[in-house]
This record gives C-alpha cells, structure tokens and sequence, in this order.
C-alpha cells in the first residue's frame, strides 16, 4: 500500500539504500536518481565548517542538481554528517582508515548531523537538519579488527565505519536521538512538509 498522493514518484536523489528502505517501508512510491555532484569539492569552497552547515548545503546540492533534470517532480536530497568535536570525517576510502576512525570513535560520543532538503524545478521547497549522539563503547585494536572482519566492505560505505541497523549496533553504549536521523533521513519533518503540500496520505 502506498501512501504517496503524488501523481508522480517522489524522487529520492540518492543511491543509499538505508534511505531508500526508510522510504519503502513507510509506504512512500518513490524513484531514486543518485545526484552526481563532487560533494568533497563543494564542501572545500564553501567556507563552511559547522557539520550542520556542511550536511545542509550538500542536501540542497542534490536536490536542487536532480530537480534541474527532472522537471516538475518533488525532489528529496539528503546527506549526514559526523562530527567529533571540531573534527568532521567523510566515509573511510580503505579498512585501514576505517580502523582509524573507529579508533578515534572509541570512548567517546560523537554526533551525526543528517539534512533533508526538497526542491522541485530547481527551487528549494524545504529543509531540515536532526542531530543523534552516539556514545561508543572503548575499543581495543582486537576488537575493532575482528569487527572490521566481520562486517567486510560495509565498513568503507558509511561515515563512522558502521551501520547501526547491522552489527555497528555492538559498538554503542548510549544512543541520543530517532532512528530516522541516525540513517541518515529524518522521515518525521519531511512528512510533516509533504503533507502540508498534500502529497502525503494518512
């Protein structure tokens, strides 16, 4: 059953599929259409250094890029950050820098800044940035490798090198904030939006 009023998809302009999940288990009838931006390159001229900041523009870089391309259709774009302390990191490039970062994780409470944007035609509709903070446990090298082990190339695709939907829950003690926002879409205020535009059913 789909709850989407929309007479056409509502276009998710993102390739993740913990997004793409959220989307299809609420009901929605959506399409994805990955924005392909160089999010590194607009992140170094912005002049921004606040993550909140950070993950708000790359989301209304996607939106605004796909909803360019694909006129007149609702246009989602997402985008999340983790900040520890001052330190923003990106997602690991090899499993070496994923123990890095799961190193200077460990112990300590980091917090994930995820940004939802909608656009249409090229024009920002809406925008909204959640913030979770996730306590980790302390880690030693053992455990990280033998985590890193069992979760294989899932550690390179996320910021942080876990998916708390999968085996990354092990390494928490205290989690602040919803699911939504630590997968990285804040599903409450973006219904709340697309219901105020009458594109959302009960």
């Amino acid at each position: 059953m789909t709850h989407w009023r929309g007479k056409e998809p509502l276009i998710l302009a993102s390739q993740s599929q913990a997004r793409q999940s959220l989307l299809a288990n609420a009901g929605i009838k959506f399409e994805s259409d990955p924005a392909a931006i160089d999010e590194r390159a607009i992140q170094a001229t912005s002049g921004l250094s606040a993550p909140g900041e950070i993950a708000s523009l790359l989301a209304r870089e996607k939106a605004r890029a796909v909803s360019a391309r694909r006129p007149g259709r609702y246009v989602v774009g997402a985008d999340q950050t983790l900040a520890l302390g001052a330190q923003i990191f990106n997602k690991p490039s090899s499993r070496a820098q994923a123990a890095d970062q799961l190193r200077a994780l460990s112990g300590h409470c980091h917090e994930l800044h995820s940004a939802v944007a909608v656009a249409r035609d090229g024009k920002l509709l809406f925008e909204h940035v959640s913030i979770a903070r996730m306590s980790m446990r302390r880690l030693g090298d053992a455990e990280i490798d033998r985590y890193l082990e069992e979760v294989g190339e899932a550690a390179t695709s996320s910021v942080g090198a876990y998916q708390l939907e999968g085996l990354g829950v092990h390494l928490f003690e205290r989690i602040e904030g919803d699911h939504f926002t630590i997968l990285g879409l804040p599903l409450l205020p973006l219904f709340a939006f697309l219901r105020s535009q009458h594109l959302l059913g009960v």
